[in-house]
């Protein structure tokens, strides 16, 4: 499908944990994939909807080309322009990296990609903190220059996202980075040396983010958010209290904090553009559910209430927020996640419910939403 700068185009942010490497061996058992997770979890309270199990892909292993190209053409099919692949670059160490330079590799499956670098440390507890370090992420200008030299030939491919005609390149913690301005600059000259043009760089706001300064040219929204998880209300805290008394302690689970979506889609639509960012530089993100109970044993993050309608509805916002501040080019609504099962946060079939969040994906952003 081809798109005009005018149109509103979705990027899915695409998980590649799916299929065993040798660290996830050693770390976490012979065979270890996200799917690990998924398959062992258990619901927590009465009503909480776990195992959420796949359907039309199963359990899938992405160093099958068919498993990419079955995604691709799913992807193509409800209207998703591109994914945008987690990467994983530890000073010169690449994890997880397989599928993407398969991709690269064989020119198959025939669907744009972009690259997020996932610069947290890689822990026991799956969320970069500095407990129980199994990678660290050590910074310095030569690695700088190392990595983004290494990026060249991906970078180079015909199907790699462009925007604002720029190679299309993000970061999950730009804070993390000790000069990021230094570290932007580094990267710019050597995609310029290399022939390449210009890079259009994005840093994601899981942090405070100021574009004056850092030398990025967008923010880009995380959902859920940090900066807009709701207030639990007097009654939610009730049913948290007790449902984590009765069922999560006998399944090995610490409390976890339990939210309402619709509370999570009304505080995400009502935000305002954070400081340090202008609206025409701020691209919004949408997330079809949440619940990582499967991952994260120690004080989960659960939303309850999530549909395809109301997913359809926040998405529908977005994008007539992103046509009325994103100037032609550049505007792209982030999705979080095509893939995330651990994390309870994935537009690809289930088994309780299909097609629909695709089906909803594809209705808000079909021409009529875009008008």
């Amino acid at each position: 499908m081809r798109h005009s700068p005018d149109d509103v185009q979705a990027i899915a942010i695409h998980l590649p944990q799916f299929h065993p490497i040798p660290e996830n061996d050693e770390w976490w058992g012979k065979g270890f994939t996200e799917w690990t997770n998924v398959a062992k979890a258990k619901p927590l309270f009465p009503g909480h909807d776990q195992p959420r199990l796949p359907a039309d892909l199963g359990f899938y292993d992405l160093r099958l080309d068919e498993v990419r190209a079955a995604q691709a053409e799913m992807a193509k099919a409800y209207g998703i322009s591109a994914f945008c692949y987690y990467h994983y670059w530890f000073n010169g160490r690449r994890i997880l990296e397989r599928p993407v330079q398969e991709i690269h590799a064989s020119g198959e499956p025939d669907f744009p990609f972009c690259l997020c670098w996932a610069n947290e440390n890689w822990t026991r507890t799956w969320d970069g903190t500095e407990s129980s370090v199994l990678l660290h992420q050590d910074y310095s200008p030569d690695d700088d220059r190392a990595h983004i030299r290494s990026l060249i030939p991906l970078f180079s491919d015909p199907r790699y996202l462009r925007i604002d005609g720029k190679i299309a390149f993000f970061v999950y913690r730009s804070n993390r980075l000790p000069d990021p301005a230094a570290t932007v600059a580094i990267w710019r000259e050597e995609v310029g040396r290399a022939g390449l043009g210009e890079l259009f760089l994005g840093e994601f706001t899981t942090s405070d983010v100021n574009l004056a300064t850092s030398g990025f040219d967008v923010a880009v929204e995380f959902a859920p958010s940090p900066y807009a998880l709701p207030k639990q209300r007097r009654f939610q805290r009730l049913l948290t209290k007790i449902w984590c008394r009765s069922f999560a302690r006998t399944r090995g689970t610490r409390q976890a904090a339990i939210h309402l979506y619709d509370d999570l889609c009304e505080a995400m639509v009502g935000r305002e553009t954070p400081a340090g960012v202008t609206s025409d530089r701020w691209l919004r993100c949408v997330s079809p559910s949440w619940d990582n109970s499967p991952r994260r044993k120690d004080k989960p993050l659960i939303f309850i209430g999530s549909t395809p309608g109301k997913y359809e509805a926040w998405l529908r916002s977005m994008v007539r927020w992103t046509r009325s501040k994103l100037p032609p080019g550049r505007r792209f609504v982030f999705i979080n996640a095509w893939n995330e099962w651990a994390e309870g946060n994935f537009l690809e079939p289930d088994q309780k419910n299909g097609h629909a969040y695709l089906e909803a994906t594809k209705r808000a952003l079909s021409s009529e939403a875009n008008e």
